[in-house]
């Protein structure tokens, strides 16, 4: 199969020929050019890899709405009595107005292209056209940077404006903790950025007269009919009542957590007692926590136990077991 490399360099090469065979008593420099010509298109084309469909289509709708409101004030035109030269030059200007502002408004609003023109909404072959509302919670956490790394995510994430904003008071706050979470946020979002595996953008939709940002963001999802992630308990529950769907962090890292059956043996430090009598408790390497009955006096030493039961809390898993043997 022709890799992509070997048909850019053919193009190149094409364009050179061409720009050799029209250039007659210039051949070289048409040749020249051609070749130019040819590398920046194959450059423009690299760099153009990441722009998504929805909002190329979105530019396209803002460029041929400017182009017909552009027309429509020539057609004004047209009733003054306004000299050849002078309506020339007022209709260039304002086509190249209407075009710009049809450009870009199109590109701001393309997440809400579809309800304009509800046929032009399709999916991609690529995951990265799926949009994902996150959530302050999330990005502090980091993990959602690590589940990028491995490539078992692919989506568009959209950062809402006021996010951003709780991110850049929280940097800025006079305690150190807070201030410590906002500056590991915006860490976390510069490094996002970096991933080739998804996109990340800003998303400028604000909604006047509501303060808390867990309905906003809920409101937005709705809005954009796409999907929630955070590690917030309550943000997960308030989406859910809202019929959003939500991805939380949590509910994969416990999801991920090995598998422990009654029977099976395995050793864990006794890191302190627990609450009942004569109970130890310790924890593994991912973090869960591991109960072993008569086992105080053992606090600070490894042992083999075997697992009776597991309970699964909205907390996490705890494992109870007995001391082996």
């Amino acid at each position: 199969m022709i890799s992509l490399t070997i048909i850019r360099i053919l193009f190149v090469i094409l364009l050179t020929g061409v720009g050799y065979l029209l250039g007659e008593e210039n051949s070289w420099m048409f040749a020249l050019g051609g070749f130019l010509i040819g590398s920046a298109l194959v450059i423009f084309e690299m760099m153009a890899r990441r722009v998504s469909l929805k909002g190329l289509s979105a530019a396209v709708f803002g460029i041929i709405l400017g182009l017909i409101v552009a027309k429509l004030f020539g057609g004004l035109l047209s009733l003054f009595n306004i000299p050849q030269d002078v309506d020339y030059d007022l209709r260039v200007l304002f086509t190249l107005i209407f075009v710009y502002l049809g450009l870009t408004l199109g590109l701001k609003g393309k997440e809400e292209f579809h309800l304009i023109i509800p046929y032009v909404r399709f999916r991609r072959q690529e995951l990265k056209e799926e949009a994902i509302v996150v959530d302050t919670s999330s990005i502090i956490d980091g993990r959602i940077l690590d589940i990028v790394r491995t490539g078992f995510l692919e989506a568009r994430f959209v950062i809402p404006r006021f996010v951003l904003n709780e991110l850049h008071a929280l940097a800025d706050s006079t305690e150190h903790l807070k201030r410590q979470k906002g500056k590991r946020g915006i860490e976390i979002l510069h490094a996002l950025k970096k991933e080739p595996n998804v996109e990340v953008v800003i998303n400028e939709q604000e909604f006047e007269g509501l303060s808390d940002v867990d309905t906003k963001i809920v409101n937005l999802a709705k809005m954009l009919d796409t999907k929630v992630l955070t590690t917030d308990y309550n943000l997960n529950r308030i989406a859910q009542l809202e019929g959003v769907r939500v991805l939380n962090v949590n509910d994969l890292a416990n999801a991920l957590k090995p598998i422990f059956i009654p029977g099976e043996k395995l050793s864990i430090k006794v890191i302190k007692e627990g609450k009942e009598p004569n109970q130890g408790v310790g924890y593994l390497e991912d973090g869960t926590m591991v109960v072993v009955e008569n086992a105080r006096w053992l606090v600070g030493k490894i042992v083999d136990v075997e697992v009776t039961s597991v309970l699964q809390s909205p907390s996490g898993r705890i494992i109870f077991t007995k001391l082996a043997g």
